[in-house]
């Protein structure tokens, strides 16, 4: 295949596509049907024509017959009078009217067959103009519920898209905040252990907190037996210091 035989194929394809697209069936159905509807309306005025045209044949025989009634007539009188060249005249002319009305007698009998066979015609194109109408309406009422069901089912698949797009955000929402819960847990486990000041970059540790707790603890306990001490003997030598804290202790004395 030559390229312009192809460049002409790709053409005419894509032009075929388009006019697909474009091509509404609903609205070729409806011209369709009118150009049948135009195709009954000629073959009917046609009949008007042929009928028209056999009234006008019908007319003239009767003009033409009244006619020869009359030449008849005329020669019958003629002959009573004893003139027999004027009788011979009316039926030499009456003879000739007779070959007329021969002639439109076969007209007519072609006209009335033409107009048997544009009834007939008539008839057939009605009863097929009538099945198209009837299929036509059936068609078009499937076609509009079958977009209408088209659209419904494009709104579903939209719908569908949609909540699942929305599953897939709802997930995600919950995988986050598992996330940040267990973030806040582990937040929560370092500074229930003490091991978040050395994560944030605080000085020493549990174990040297323990240790000077301990100590605490030991000073306090020193204190504490030095004052009962104290308490237990009625005074102090001159010169002597009291142990610490036992201002405060001999003050709340009465």
């Amino acid at each position: 295949m030559s390229v312009m035989k192809r460049m002409s194929a790709i053409m005419q394809a894509k032009a075929n596509k388009v006019l697909d697209k474009a091509e509404n069936p609903v609205d070729m159905l409806d011209l369709s049907y009118e150009k049948q509807a135009e195709n009954l309306q000629k073959v009917r005025r046609a009949m008007a024509d042929v009928t028209t045209a056999k009234k006008r044949l019908e007319l003239q025989a009767q003009q033409l017959q009244a006619q020869a009634d009359k030449l008849q007539d005329q020669a019958k009188q003629a002959l009573s009078q004893g003139n027999e060249d004027l009788a011979r005249e009316a039926l030499s002319r009456r003879a000739g009217l007779a070959e007329q009305l021969q002639s439109l007698g076969t007209q007519h009998q072609q006209v009335e067959t033409q107009q048997q066979q544009l009834e007939n015609t008539a008839t057939r194109l009605q009863a097929q103009v009538d099945a198209f109408r009837t299929k036509k309406e059936t068609l078009k009422a499937s076609y509009t519920a079958s977009q209408a069901q088209a659209s419904i089912g494009e709104a579903v698949s939209g719908i569908s898209e949609s909540m699942a797009d929305a599953g897939a955000t709802l997930d995600r929402a919950q995988d986050k905040i598992a996330q940040m819960q267990a973030r806040a847990s582990a937040v929560d486990e370092l500074i229930d252990t003490g091991a978040l000041p050395d994560a944030l970059g605080g000085g020493g540790d549990d174990i040297q907190r323990q240790l000077d707790a301990a100590s605490n603890q030991s000073q306090v306990d020193d204190e504490l037996a030095a004052l009962k001490s104290q308490m237990a003997s009625p005074g102090l030598p001159s010169g002597s210091t009291p142990p610490a804290g036992s201002g405060d202790t001999e003050g709340a004395k009465p």
